[in-house]
Order: C-alpha cells, then structure tokens, then sequence
C-alpha cells in the first residue's frame, strides 16, 4: 500500500502543518496526479468544515483527549473518522484500513493499533452515533456547525439562531464556482462551446456579463482554459468591486492590495487592454504569480508595483481599488481553513489595518476621481461601520449609488453599498462601496 505519497496521507500532512504553523501549503501534494491533487484539497477543506464535530466523535471514542493529542495522530482520525462517516465511495473497510497503515507508517505500530481500536468501534455503532449535548448553547452550536464559539455568538447575537444557522450550514456545504470569460483572449460564444464540446455545464449569470456557474473547475484546469488566459476562477460577488469601479480605457487605476490580480485582469479586460492599471501588493511572490497571470491573460495595461500600500509613493489616478485585507467571513465555504484562524483580536486589528488602508487609498484619487472599497467579510465593523467612520473624518468623499451597476437583490445602505451573504445569495459574501471625490 503506497501510504507516503496516497490522497490521504498528504492531506493528513497538511492538516499537521495547518496544527503546527497555522498555514494550508497545497504544494504538499505537487507529486500526485491533477485528480488526486483536487481530491487532497477536497480532503482538507472539508475536515475543515466538520473538525468540531469530529473532534467530538475523536472525544467520545478515545480515551486520549483530542487537545491532549499530538498533530499526527489528531489528523489521522480526523480524516479517517470522515472517510468512515462522509465519504460515500469508500467503504469501511478501505477508511480503517488505510488509516491504520498511515498510523503505522508515520507513528508506528501500536499508534496503528490505537487507531484501529477506535475505528473499528465507531463503526460497530454505525448509526447509533452520539450526539453533542452541551448545556452551553454556544458550544453546542459551535460543535454541531463546527465554527469557532467567538464567531458562533457573534453570529446569534447578530441574526438570530435559525438564519445563523443557515449561514453556517452554508458555510458547510460544497461552494458555487464561478469563472469569468476574458474577452481580450477569447469572445463568450466561443466559451460556450467549448464548454459544450466538454460536456460542462455552466450557466451564465444574469448579474454581470461574462460570468458563468459551474460544478468543478477541474475540467477546465485540465484542459488548460485557464493556463491559456481564456477565463478565470473568480467568484461572481468578487467582481463587483472592479464593476462598480467602472474603469475606462483611457484611465490611470491603482489596485491596491492586489495579488495574485484577478481583479486586476478583470479590469484591464473592462478597459480593453488600454489606459494603466498599477497594481500594488506587498508580497513578492504573490506578485510573480500576478505578473504570470497578467501574460497569460493578455493583460497588457497592468504594472507591477511591490510595496506596502502605507508606505508606497504614487501620484494621483483616476480610479483607486482598495480590496482591504479582512477576516474572510464571507468566504468560509471556499475558505473553511480560516475559521480556525480568526478570532476577535484578530478582527480588531482587520479593523485598524483596514482604517489606514483606506485613508492612504482616498490620498490617491484625484478629484472628481472614484474609490471603491471592498472586503471578503461579513463584519459590520470592517464594512459599513469603517465607511461610516471615515466619512465622518473626511469632507471630500461621497458614496455613490450603485443601482446602475448591481442588481437590487445584493444592495445595502439604500442602494449605497453592495452586501452579499452565502445563504442568500448562492455566492461568497462579499461587501463594497462606491466613494467619489468631490473636492
């Protein structure tokens, strides 16, 4: 059995990287087939989804404390635990047996016969399961949802319990993708037809020009689509922001924070490859990734500036976009992985980073020149509230209506600002505004 490079066993070494140093690196798993690579990822992100509730299970079943476990033996239950309960395809014997091997292979023997014990008991109660049953509501719900308890009380507070709970059900389900067709290197009836011609389906979207839904992306990684610029992986909310924009082809655009540049290229194809775009991003390998993107889909007009948005010198253009660093609370489906990386100081200091952020952008934009700020959150305090804010600081901006832009089912703030939600809206929750600089 070839335990050291299979789909499990590089997934659990994920997982303990993810325990030991708060990081997913996916390059983990660069040695496996593409399907194989895909179903890694599909792996982690899912134990992601569930890790409170198999936590619990893990709890139940073993007489070793999950919190008092070392990252290996953890994460070979994890996932040996969702193979048995969540995995349909595999049968009981392939999810123990496997995960014993691991065990073995990484641990050792009587780790192996650890593992083995548990698993085999979980599996003679097979529909018997027990069930959380917390007299914290918070943790209960936490548990059940497999959210943290910070952002679980927050949630309640804010909603109420049921659409909390569908928020988080959301978060738990298998995400919409969408891509986005670039015009500068193909036209969106050829896509079409390559999308016929591969059996795909994809449906376009009434929100925005050029935006399909589709089940899987890998179809289109493994024909190449995506390496040849046609279109890109974006989600539909994240599109707003370069839309509402509205840049010209005859502009000079700054986006700020950019890479890895999606929203770069999308907007050098609304520009039609003409005016500037200065795109800024503090890391230089997301900015190699960038500058790779930007050639492949023929996004000519992009420059590539590294710095630090606080500290960069640039003059004055006529759009700036600021999509702000934030918590990611909209993005948990795509994204389980962040959950279990935020908590409220986290958010407190979203907040300040995004609050300076925002005041360096607005001294980028001329007058008469456009602001649009965005997240990937769900927090008031990094959206509406930091708008609020800054408005209340500065004289020389207006929020714009978005009307002719969006339609009206994502509009917040009497049409004022953009706000999207994975419950309702079928798509990543996603918030901006429109500011125009008026004197």
């Amino acid at each position: 059995m070839e335990t050291e490079f299979s789909e499990r066993s590089v997934s659990i070494d994920i997982l303990i990287q993810f325990d030991e140093g708060n990081i997913v690196d996916y390059s983990l798993a660069d040695e496996l087939e593409t399907r194989e690579r895909a179903q890694v990822r599909e792996y982690v992100q899912n134990i992601f989804r569930k890790r409170s509730y198999l936590d619990f299970i893990i709890d139940h079943y073993s007489s070793v404390r999950v919190d008092e476990m070392k990252p290996g033996l953890k994460n070979i239950l994890r996932l040996a635990i969702y193979d048995l309960l969540f995995m349909d395809s595999t049968p009981d014997y392939a999810a123990i047996n496997e995960a014993v091997e691991i065990a073995k292979y990484k641990l050792g023997s009587k780790t192996g016969d650890l593992v083995n014990a548990i698993m085999r008991n979980l599996q003679r109660d097979g529909e018997e399961l027990p069930k959380p049953a917390y007299k914290d509501r918070n943790k209960l719900v936490a548990t059940t949802f497999s959210h943290p308890e910070w952002l679980v009380e927050r949630w309640r507070k804010r909603f109420g319990e049921r659409e909390a709970f569908q928020l988080m059900q959301s978060n738990n389900s298998r995400p919409h993708f969408y891509v986005r067709v670039n015009t500068l290197r193909t036209k969106p009836e050829n896509f079409e037809l390559r999308m016929k011609k591969m059996d795909m389906i994809a449906e376009a979207s009434d929100w925005l020009p050029y935006y399909y839904m589709v089940e899987t992306v890998q179809p289109l990684i493994e024909k190449g689509l995506l390496k040849k610029g046609l279109c890109l992986v974006q989600d539909i909310a994240a599109g707003f922001a370069p839309t509402i924009l509205d840049p010209q082809p005859d502009e000079s655009i700054y986006d700020l924070c950019a890479a890895p540049g999606t929203k770069s290229i999308m907007m050098a194809d609304l520009m039609q490859g003409e005016g500037e775009i200065v795109s800024v991003d503090i890391s230089s390998e997301r900015l190699e990734k960038l500058a790779e993107n930007a050639l492949n889909y023929k996004a000519e007009n992009i420059k590539i500036r590294r710095g630090d948005v606080l500290e960069v010198s640039l003059g004055l253009a006529d759009g700036v976009l600021l999509d702000a660093p934030c918590t990611g609370t909209g993005v948990l489906s795509k994204r389980a992985d962040l959950r279990w990386r935020r908590d409220q100081e986290g958010l407190d200091r979203a907040v300040e980073l995004q609050e300076q952020l925002l005041e360096e952008a607005a001294n980028m934009v001329k007058r008469g020149g456009r602001l649009v700020y965005s997240t990937c959150s769900l927090e008031p305090e990094e959206n509406m509230e930091q708008i609020t804010r800054f408005l209340d600081k500065y004289d020389n901006f207006v929020l714009e209506p978005l009307g002719d832009y969006l339609p009206e089912e994502v509009l917040a703030e009497d049409g004022k600002a953009y706000q999207t939600f994975p419950h309702k809206h079928g798509c990543d929750g996603h918030f901006g505004v429109l500011l125009k600089r008026v004197k």
